[in-house]
């Protein structure tokens, strides 16, 4: 007489098979997602501010606390520590150059934060 082999309990180990796999995949995709974010949103902020030094009535550091109040409203003050913005020549061309320098955190329990940085540019309005 040949013996049935008992599975009981095996829909637990492959469920528990399933989400090694499956959580870090997931974590990763959350991670990118995050760093993608955050990176437009500082792009954004940097290249709005760029236009806001870029006025005539204004200055690089004008245009640096405009994109500082940006960070703040639209993700969070973290963001927003170090801000930077200057004149800068191209091409012969007078501009306004904003730089934004931020990490992103892990969402995991492991692995480094990601560090960003981004610029916006603005061509300086006339007097």
């Amino acid at each position: 007489m040949q013996r049935r082999r008992d599975e009981r309990g095996s829909a637990v180990v492959d469920f528990v098979l399933v989400l090694v796999i499956l959580i870090p995949l997931v974590l990763g995709i959350l991670q990118v997602a995050l760093v993608l974010h955050v990176r437009n949103t500082l792009t954004a902020a940097a290249s709005e501010g760029a236009r806001h030094g870029a006025t005539a009535d204004r200055s690089p550091a004008d245009g640096a606390d405009y994109t500082r109040r940006q960070i703040r409203d639209i993700i969070a003050g973290d963001f927003a520590r170090d801000v930077t913005a200057k004149q800068t020549r191209t091409d012969g061309t007078e501009m306004v150059e904003v730089t934004v320098r931020a990490e992103v955190p892990a969402l995991g329990l492991w692995g480094p934060s990601v560090e960003l940085v981004v610029h916006g540019h603005a061509t300086e309005e006339d007097q």
